[in-house]
């Protein structure tokens, strides 16, 4: 059978992006731009016509940004979108309230060494919209955007937060997530009461979106979430997300445990790495552990959660059904890493029952 040709809409108000994206895109010949749009009012009347697989979607673009589009979009008609994001304070900010509203993953464009910055990001680009073909995104249908806001929080939780994380941490949650990971950790993370133990996670994200993620569940969560720093110890109620760029792992401490972030390699095509992360988890925190592997594309972890269930961990990983895409899951769940699948839903429950 031959391979399946994924269908783009290109969405950007720039002629000259458009172009350049369509031509890098059908580089890839598994990939056809059937349409370009140059704002969302245009892209909604090419969705409808062309019934496109994929849109590329530009986070900042005149009469409605692609956030506000997602909004409307997503409820009436769910398609994977894959962001075109800048790499400014404010496009990170934008971008991750894009993946709140709908997308299932994000491209960053080339900050400096433009020439070959744009090949990288092409080459992502491809990667990401044939990973996105892929997605199910059927859960967005009818659904109500909830605005971030409108989230419980404030300063009394999170004074409660910082005297609640203060305990070193007896056992340690480790979770991994990649595609459609950032909506499913808010989800997970947000069922977390302020004494859960320590948690490390990492989520396939570059360098400087991880610290705005973290910020961003900090004000939704009841626990403490933080871009982790080398040396960071792991206490109760408080969440660690892996720096972009860095590697991770869990090394023992004076009392209990604590993080070690390092420039090193990409181990699994990542950095940070699941794979990495669980494999110390496994070596020094063994059956204090307990792991969770989230929505996400490949096989970072796999055999990283493996190590944790050989060395006593008890692990999880999410169901099929509620996965964005079902790869990392799978894997771990084929290699004898997870014990069981367990819905999005009931991940933080099925977690806090193995504690």
């Amino acid at each position: 059978m031959p391979p399946r040709i994924v269908r783009v809409l290109v969405v950007d108000d720039s002629a000259l992006v458009r172009q350049i994206l369509t031509q890098g895109l059908e580089k890839d010949p598994n990939i056809k731009v059937v349409g370009q749009a140059s704002d969302p009012f245009q892209a909604r009347d090419e969705i409808i016509k062309l019934r496109p697989d994929v849109l590329t979607l530009d986070v900042e673009m005149p009469r409605m940004d692609g956030v506000d589009f997602l909004r409307k979009l997503m409820p009436q008609y769910p398609v994977p979108v894959v962001m075109v994001s800048s790499l400014t304070e404010r496009g990170q900010k934008t971008t991750l309230e894009a993946m709140a509203a709908g997308a299932v993953d994000f491209v960053a464009k080339p900050k400096s060494n433009v020439e070959a910055g744009l090949e990288a990001m092409m080459d992502e680009l491809r990667t990401k919209v044939k990973i996105a073909s892929t997605a199910n995104v059927s859960h967005w249908k009818h659904q109500q955007y909830a605005p971030v806001s409108s989230v419980a929080g404030g300063s009394a939780i999170i004074a409660g937060k910082i005297a609640a994380g203060q305990t070193p941490s007896m056992k340690i949650v480790a979770i991994g997530a990649s595609t459609g990971g950032t909506e499913a950790l808010r989800e997970v993370i947000c069922g977390f009461p302020r004494s859960w133990p320590g948690t490390v996670v990492v989520q396939h994200m570059p360098a400087g979106f991880t610290k705005m993620f973290a910020d961003r569940l900090n004000g939704l969560a009841q626990v403490v979430v933080k871009e982790a720093e080398d040396g960071d110890v792991v206490v109760d109620g408080r969440v660690l997300i892996a720096p972009g760029g860095k590697q991770l792992e869990v090394i023992r401490g004076a009392i209990g445990w604590k993080v070690k972030v390092f420039d090193a390699p990409l181990c699994c095509g990542h950095r940070p790495s699941v794979e990495q992360m669980m494999k110390s988890v496994a070596k020094n925190v063994g059956n204090k552990a307990v792991g969770a592997m989230l929505t996400g594309m490949g096989a970072d972890g796999a055999n990283g959660m493996k190590a944790m269930r050989d060395a006593g961990a008890r692990c999880i990983a999410q169901d099929e059904a509620t996965c964005v895409v079902f790869g990392m899951p799978k894997e771990a769940f084929e290699r004898g890493g997870a014990e069981r699948l367990v819905p999005l839903s009931k991940i933080a429950a099925t977690l806090q029952s193995l504690l």
